[in-house]
């Protein structure tokens, strides 16, 4: 008989992801292929900019989407680098799910719900599953953690070739 695997959760324990508050979300995509996009200028006066490919251009359409399906979330602010995403989501204190009934467990929260429909409205249109099976979250804390990953965002592209999930074409 096959031993189940003990996955570690990465959730911070005691959090209540349903609570009104902002969430760092990491997406990547499977063995980190490079396509969602790529980084393209030298950085001194040009760049470097995001460049989208067709799969980074779905992905888009998709966080814009959702942003206006759900009425408990919005989307801060993302990144679309070539094999992964960083989302800023704003969960608008949710207790209960789309029906009215309470969430009872984690994977049912408003934070994997999002990212849960995001992930399969995406691999509908590609045709397949791109996604890695685990996402990274970090829950905000305060304003100064807020800045801090808001920043990350935007000079992510910046720093592409020093960062932990560059991987060659």
């Amino acid at each position: 008989m096959e031993e189940k695997k003990n996955r570690k959760t990465t959730r911070l324990q005691g959090a209540d992801y349903n609570s009104t508050g902002v969430f760092f979300l990491t997406v990547c995509t499977k063995e980190r292929k490079c396509i969602l996009s790529r980084i393209v200028g030298t950085g001194v006066l040009d760049g470097p900019k995001v460049e989208l490919t067709k799969y980074g251009k779905i992905a888009e359409k998709y966080i814009n989407q959702l942003n206006d399906f759900y009425n408990d979330i919005s989307v801060e602010d993302y990144v679309i680098m070539p094999n992964h995403i960083h989302i800023m989501l704003f969960v608008k204190g949710a207790k209960n799910g789309p029906s009215g009934t309470p969430v009872p467990t984690v994977q049912n929260t408003v934070v994997a719900r999002f990212l849960s429909t995001f992930k399969r409205f995406c691999n509908k249109e590609y045709g397949m599953n791109i996604w890695q099976y685990r996402s990274n979250d970090h829950i905000i804390r305060n304003r100064q953690d807020y800045d801090e990953h808001l920043k990350y965002i935007h000079e992510n592209p910046i720093r592409w070739y020093y960062d932990e999930l560059y991987a060659e074409d």
